[in-house]
């Protein structure tokens, strides 16, 4: 990091009282708090997980207790959000695109990728930077995804100081990659981690005020749930950083998964941030220290610091396509680092970004690199796709798909 960032540390340190008797007592409650939580968690295993049916959304018959349950977990699987059949054609289709436009060979060709992917042992990329495939957008767009990223924004308090922060009822589409991870692969793996905001979380204006019972001391008084700032926040700007506000992260499932296909694992309890937060605060970290967050990196979960967070993970249940999996922003999740299964798993990621001037102006730009087939622009500027044969097109999107890509 450089001396400018390590100096705004510092100071952001100094304005939240780090070290203060006051943070380390809210501190070790929210130790004991994660550890009762923990205990729940293990025990439950992948079935901490909440689990609802689409059919329940579609029906507005998701019950409070399990609206409760979503909440206090931070994440959740809506099962059937699109017929199994449908997402095994895409599969399909998804296959067929990356190997009709020789995918591979042009990946191999483009600085910075064999960098990117050089932990694979077979050189072979299974995050495909591809954003424009007929499959993708058909996903984004369907009837069927609205709804329930409609049912998802509306867990969350809406009011900010200004008005509502954003509109629960509609969104523009976050383009992002596929995952297409081959049997056996055992390099792929990702610690655990939260993404939206690294060492910002701390030092950003707005974020302080997001957290602010957390900084305070007063955690018990925090809701992760209240989206009032969320919008306002300024991330420091690095490929694969999100621009969007999103409500949810999150994927649909196009071929069977479970715990020991090398999938996602996530730490069920909303919780985790308040600790994440105030264990930086704390008197045994460097002044100019977060724990080791950074700039332009994800939020890593350590060994070092956050130990009582490693424990608490789980698999997510087993998966078959069509079914969708969602967790909050401020939700720790991982990759398991094998693959020990017989199929491929393979999914498109897909999460929350609901309507808000932040989102409008990303959007905006997305729109553009969609027309002319480039990587979208959160994203190295890979442009596989400007001239790849059978990639969507304006003509393939619906009415609701323009809407969400701001044309």
């Amino acid at each position: 990091m450089d001396q400018e960032i390590r100096d705004q540390i510092v100071a952001a340190k100094r304005k939240l009282g780090a070290g203060s008797p006051e943070l380390r007592d809210a501190f070790r409650r929210a130790g004991d708090r994660l550890a009762r939580v923990t205990d729940a968690i293990v025990a439950a295993g992948p079935a901490a997980v909440p689990e609802i049916g689409y059919d329940a959304v579609r029906r507005d018959a998701v019950s409070d207790d399990e609206r409760a349950r979503i909440r206090a977990a931070g994440c959740c699987v809506v099962r059937g959000v699109y017929e199994e059949t449908l997402a095994r054609d895409w599969n399909s289709e998804l296959g067929s695109y990356l190997d009709d436009n020789d995918y591979l060979t042009k990946a191999s060709e483009k600085k910075g990728l064999d960098k990117y992917f050089s932990a694979l042992d077979d050189g072979q990329p299974q995050i495909f930077g591809i954003y424009w495939s007929k499959p993708q957008v058909a996903a984004r767009q369907g009837e069927s995804m609205a709804a329930t990223k409609r049912f998802l924004n509306r867990l969350w308090d809406i009011a900010g100081p200004d008005g509502d922060e954003f509109d629960p009822d509609n969104d523009y589409a976050y383009a992002d990659r596929v995952r297409r991870r081959q049997p056996g692969d055992d390099t792929l793996g990702l610690s655990p981690h939260m993404d939206a905001g690294s060492y910002e979380r701390w030092t950003d204006p707005a974020f302080q005020e997001i957290y602010a019972p957390v900084f305070a001391g007063n955690w018990e008084a925090y809701d992760a749930w209240k989206a009032a700032h969320r919008t306002r926040t300024k991330e420091h700007p690095s490929p694969a950083v999100c621009s969007m506000m999103r409500t949810f992260q999150g994927w649909t499932a196009l071929t069977p998964q479970g715990p020991d296909d090398g999938t996602l694992r996530l730490v069920p309890t909303i919780h985790g941030m308040t600790f994440m937060l105030l264990r930086a605060l704390q008197d045994d970290v460097a002044e100019d220290d977060l724990c080791g967050a950074a700039p332009g990196r994800s939020l890593g979960v350590t060994e070092e610091w956050h130990v009582p967070l490693l424990a608490a993970q789980v698999p997510v249940p087993q998966m078959q396509p069509g079914d969708t999996v969602w967790w909050h922003p401020d939700t720790v999740h991982a990759v398991a680092n094998e693959h020990r299964g017989a199929e491929y798993a393979n999914v498109i990621y897909i999460g929350a970004s609901p309507r808000c001037a932040k989102n409008r102006a990303y959007a905006e730009k997305q729109a553009q690199a969609f027309l002319a087939g480039k990587s979208a622009p959160d994203f190295a500027a890979e442009d596989y796709e400007v001239d790849f044969a059978g990639r969507a097109t304006l003509d393939d999107l619906s009415e609701l798909g323009r809407a969400q890509m701001a044309l």
